[in-house]
């Protein structure tokens, strides 16, 4: 499974952002679709550990936040086009990070880093005072 994430940049705080996962090369069978993964965002400030953002299952249906992204943050996803989105508003500095989208085979909205089976490169996100 591959994932590409975009829709990175640098935008002022209080403004807002829409990051942008790309799924593909999935092994061609019954089980292995887009729809059967849970998706998530984590993010790495600069010097810091890479941390979760936010998860969503693979239907839509139960989502987690982060407490720092909670009712800030939105994540989404469409399983017709293999994409999964983090809206991002009410943007601060704090929130500069580069963001990677990663894939949880299991389906579930997972929260921790070793239940994720395949990551993305990353986005950076950058956000001014």
């Amino acid at each position: 499974v591959q994932l590409q994430a975009s829709g990175g940049g640098l935008v002022q705080a209080g403004g807002s952002l829409r990051l942008s996962c790309a799924a593909s090369e999935f092994i061609h069978s019954n089980y292995d679709t887009f729809s059967n993964y849970g998706m998530g965002w984590f993010r790495q400030p600069p010097g810091k550990e890479r941390e979760f953002v936010a998860t969503i299952n693979w239907s839509g249906g139960d989502s987690y936040y982060a407490d720092s992204v909670k009712g800030r943050f939105i994540i989404s996803r469409d399983n017709a086009l293999n994409m999964v989105f983090l809206q991002m508003n009410s943007l601060k500095p704090e929130d500069t990070a580069v963001y990677h989208c990663a894939a949880d085979k299991t389906g579930r909205a997972s929260r921790a880093r070793h239940d994720f089976d395949y990551w993305g490169q990353g986005t950076q996100v950058t956000v001014s005072s």
